[in-house]
């Protein structure tokens, strides 16, 4: 079994749907970060452009994938600029820090 990272970039307002609706599809982990940056849509009012935005990452197995995403991108999508991005990477291995031991697709 395959293991692949999602990477949610997200409007902010939207960060709270995202996460309930990623727990009511039993996503067992996610992280969140608060970022900053511009693509699609740039703030030309402030100074260095910037938006802020929330990172959601995740790890699972490649078969969920799909699903996943598809639920970050019904409940994130609006139709403006600056909705977000997801981008899908595939994980060569993934190694738990307290064990020292990999971990297998198997316990996602």
């Amino acid at each position: 079994m395959k293991l692949r990272k999602i990477i949610a970039i997200v409007q902010n307002q939207v960060l709270e749907k995202v996460e309930g609706r990623l727990i009511d599809i039993r996503v067992k982990g996610i992280s969140v970060t608060k970022v900053k940056g511009y693509g699609e849509y740039a703030n030309f009012f402030n100074p260095d452009w910037l938006v802020t935005h929330s990172r959601i990452e995740i790890f699972t197995e490649e078969s969920r994938t799909d699903e996943i995403v598809s639920a970050i991108m019904e409940v994130a999508h609006t139709g403006m600029e600056g909705d977000g991005i997801v981008a899908i990477i595939p994980v060569e291995k993934l190694y738990r820090i307290r064990t020292k031991t990999e971990i297998s697709p198997q316990e996602f």
